[in-house]
């Protein structure tokens, strides 16, 4: 290829290197070292084309600043738990605002269908909930507390089990997005369904006004994860599905390792909520302004952290 046409064909991208290094702006280790990457490359052809050119001497110096520009960067590793929640995580979630939109709905659908199948079916609560737990939520309501079943046991085994099982939940709503997005789908239209059936069982029971305060004292966050799980399972189902201008393995590695991240970013919101259900919500008849604050705070966290600050960042230019 001849200088000129190697110029015109990489001119653009060298420029944005230039803007990338220039911005006042701290840019993004991924993305320096993506840079670093494609600049050495261009570099190494150059070297071996036109080792005397200015071209060469250009694309040396270029990548000598990317380079210093990594390693300044370096700092952040010690501060990397930081950033991770700071920035890292935020941009991915911003990435991942369609696929998160797509786990709301289909969450949503199956739990209408759930309250109407349970509305006009006696015998779908039992399909979906189980005999064993319909039973005794109902020896509950006789005896005056209809979710006594969140004081069944020691707050501490309470806490243990109940968050180590959230976790799992989120990690297979995450894993079942490989088979092509459908397992995260039908795994997220699952947990909608039993909850619109749990929720119009305790209305048919004329309970939900007691119930539902309490439930969702803990559900706020847990069923909020839940679906922000779901966008890390179509994340990475996509990646697979629509890999663009990489190849379909590059594309599914880079899918997989986004969803990940919001998977791990998942576990302290998991750890709240499980400590909200173990130590909280079994004081089912403690005063309504104090349940009301509970959920109004968790919707609010689960609300911003996900959606509103991820989208202010990018309004600012901070990923």
């Amino acid at each position: 290829m001849k200088e000129a046409a190697f110029i015109r064909q990489n001119k653009t991208r060298w420029e944005e290197f230039e803007k990338v290094i220039k911005s006042n702006q701290q840019a993004h280790p991924d993305k320096l070292a993506e840079l670093f990457i494609q600049v050495t490359d261009d570099l190494s052809f150059a070297r071996t084309q036109y080792p005397e050119s200015r071209t060469t001497r250009y694309l040396n110096d270029l990548a000598s600043k990317v380079h210093l520009d990594i390693y300044k960067n370096k700092q952040e590793d010690k501060n990397r738990f930081i950033t991770f929640w700071r920035s890292e995580l935020p941009a991915v979630m911003y990435e991942a605002r369609k696929p998160l939109l797509y786990s709301l709905i289909i969450f949503l659908v199956a739990g209408i269908m759930g309250a109407v199948s349970a509305r006009y079916d006696d015998t779908f609560v039992r399909l979906i909930l189980g005999d064993g737990y319909v039973n005794m939520t109902l020896e509950n309501i006789k005896n005056g507390n209809p979710t006594k079943v969140y004081a069944s046991e020691s707050e501490l085994m309470m806490f243990f089990s109940i968050t180590w099982n959230n976790i799992l939940v989120a990690f297979r709503v995450f894993v079942f997005g490989f088979f092509a997005s459908l397992g995260t789908g039908l795994y997220i239209f699952f947990n909608g369904l039993m909850v619109g059936a749990f929720i119009m069982f305790f209305f048919q029971e004329q309970q939900l006004s007691q119930a539902l305060p309490v439930i969702m004292l803990h559900g706020t966050i847990e069923l909020s994860s839940i679906v922000v799980a779901g966008a890390a399972g179509f994340t990475m189902g996509n990646s697979l599905l629509f890999p663009g201008t990489y190849s379909r393995l590059d594309s599914f590695k880079k899918g997989g390792v986004k969803g990940l991240k919001i998977v791990m970013g998942l576990v302290p919101f998991f750890i709240l909520a499980g400590f909200i259900e173990s130590f909280i919500t079994r004081y089912a008849f403690m005063p309504l302004s104090i349940k009301v604050l509970i959920i109004g705070l968790s919707a609010i966290l689960m609300v911003y952290y996900f959606v509103i600050y991820p989208i202010r960042l990018k309004r600012y230019g901070k990923f």
